[in-house]
């Protein structure tokens, strides 16, 4: 397939992201508990989001191992290494970086389709609306209010492993710009402003120069990623070190999938 969330991440990142689901290798003993009782679907997109993660791991040289759910679901990465998973209809991805080199790793996929209708009004502020009616008027061809949904899930994947609690919709303000790449596909970047107070879990390694991340709609999807670059003792406003390659990438491996399930817990992630 061709490389898609690849795109939107630097050099230091790993990433599998695959259409199909993968079969092998099995899980480990501990992940089958977890999904145990779970339909067929979740099942899948479990097994093959692990299996994409042990591809991305095994990109920066790392051993296999359980990849167990934390209190909010979210997976439990090796020590020294940050990571997130994603996945949509018909596409997976895994991306996982070493944490000397990202403070946190975002990154998130959907559909690229309207969301249905009140789920705007729930996961935005007033300004961002606006913002997104304006951008709309201009490129009506990108699903702003998608794209707008994926952004924050991604922020969220990056703040709760830090933060080490819940932020809502309305704790995040994101700004976009557009553009589009050298394939001619809509793309951009995103400014982000997080409203709630940010804990020094937080504010030590990403607050205070700000975050921004990556956008990009291809191949009927919405793809965000936010990748904040561990900002060092002395490091200005803005200055950051630049993160070294990882070992290499993995994209489109054996066929896999990733798993996913909304980021926010107050709000139910619309249908796939």
């Amino acid at each position: 397939m061709t490389p898609l969330m690849r795109r939107l991440l630097p050099g230091a990142v790993a990433v599998t992201e695959v259409r199909d689901e993968l079969s092998a290798p099995p899980l480990f003993p501990e992940e089958e508990a977890v999904v145990a009782r779970a339909v067929d679907k979740r099942r899948r997109e479990f097994a093959t989001g692990r299996r994409c993660a042990r591809l991305s791991l095994a990109a920066l040289g790392l051993p296999a191992g359980p990849l167990l759910p934390g209190p909010q679901g979210e997976p439990r990465w090796p020590a020294g290494v940050v990571g997130a998973m994603s996945h949509c209809d018909g596409y997976r991805v895994a991306a996982v970086a070493r944490a000397t080199d990202l403070a946190a790793l975002g990154v998130d996929a959907e559909t690229a389709a309207p969301l249905p209708d009140g789920v705007l009004e729930a996961v935005s502020l007033p300004e961002e609306r606006a913002d997104l009616a304006r951008l709309r008027r201009t490129a009506p061809h990108v699903p702003w209010d998608r794209l707008l949904f994926s952004a924050k899930e991604s922020v969220y994947k990056v703040w709760f492993p830090l933060a080490r609690r819940p932020l809502g919709f309305e704790e995040a303000r994101l700004r976009f710009t557009r553009g589009r790449d050298l394939a001619g596909a809509a793309c951009g970047t995103f400014e982000v402003t997080v409203l709630a107070p940010e804990p020094p879990e937080f504010a030590g390694p990403v607050g205070g120069a700000g975050l921004t991340g990556r956008w990009l709609v291809d191949e009927g999807l919405v793809l965000t990623a936010l990748a904040p670059v561990v900002r060092r003792a002395g490091d200005g406003p803005g200055c950051r070190p630049t993160g070294r390659p990882a070992s290499r990438a993995v994209s489109g491996a054996p066929r896999p999938p990733a798993p996913g399930g909304t980021a926010f817990p107050d709000v139910s992630r619309p249908p796939r």
